[in-house]
C-alpha cells in the first residue's frame, strides 16, 4: 500500500529538506520497515545516500505537500522540533511521524529503492482523514510533478474538476494550494508553447 506523506531529511551541512513522498508500507500498517522510492536527482536521495536519516510524516497539511511537490518556497516555513532517535527534524503540524534509518539502498533503477527501519515514532495530534478538497489537492500535486511527460492540457482539464471540489468542500489552505499548483502547471504549459530561441 502507498501512503502519501512528507519526508524530512538533513543535508550533511544540516539543511532541512521537506519532500512529499508515498512510501510502500506493509499491508498490516505496522510501519516497522517501509520502502521509499526517491529519484536519484532528488535531495532526499542525496541526503539518505550520504548516510543520512529521516522522518516520515502522516499529515493533513496539503498546502505543505503542494509546496514541496513543486519546489515552491515555504511561506511561512513550517515549525519543526528535533527528532529523538535520528539526526532529523519533525514537522510540528504533522499528525504522526516515524523516525527512520536506511538499511538497504538499491540504486539499480532510475528510482532508487530504499528499505528503511523505523527507530522511533510519535503522535502529535489525531489524523481525522482527508476530505474531498484535500484529496483533490493531493491528486493535483501528483499531476503537477508529471508535466514533463503528461499532456499539460489534460492536467489542466483535471484541475478544473479539482477546482469545483475545492470550492465546494475546502477552505483557504486548500484553495491556496490548488492555486499554487495551477500556476505551476500553467507556467509549464507556457514553456512548452514558447518558441525555441
Amino acid at each position: 500500500m502507498i501512503l502519501e506523506g512528507l519526508v524530512t531529511t538533513l543535508s550533511p551541512d544540516g539543511e532541512l529538506n521537506i519532500a512529499p513522498m508515498g512510501p510502500k508500507i506493509p499491508a498490516d500498517l505496522s510501519m516497522g520497515t517501509f520502502i521509499l522510492r526517491p529519484y536519484k536527482t532528488s535531495t532526499t536521495y542525496r541526503n539518505l545516500k550520504d548516510g543520512g536519516e529521516g522522518v516520515f510524516h502522516v499529515s493533513d497539511d496539503v498546502l505543505l505537500l503542494a509546496q514541496g511537490a513543486i519546489g515552491a518556497p515555504f511561506d511561512p516555513y513550517p515549525e519543526t522540533f528535533p527528532a529523538k532517535s535520528v539526526a532529523g527534524r519533525v514537522l510540528l503540524n504533522a499528525c504522526r511521524y516515524y523516525e527512520f534509518r536506511p538499511i538497504v539502498v538499491d540504486d539499480a533503477d532510475e528510482r532508487t529503492t530504499i528499505l528503511v527501519e523505523t527507530v522511533g515514532e510519535g503522535r502529535i495530534r489525531d489524523f481525522l482523514g482527508l476530505n474531498r478538497a484535500k484529496h483533490a489537492v493531493v491528486e493535483a500535486a501528483i499531476l503537477a510533478t508529471r508535466t514533463a511527460f503528461l499532456p499539460v492540457d489534460e492536467i489542466l482539464a483535471e484541475y478544473r474538476k479539482f477546482s469545483t471540489i475545492v470550492d465546494k468542500t475546502g477552505g483557504p489552505p486548500e484553495r491556496r494550494a490548488l492555486d499554487l499548483l495551477t500556476d505551476h502547471v500553467r507556467r509549464a504549459a507556457d514553456a512548452v508553447k514558447a518558441p525555441a530561441s
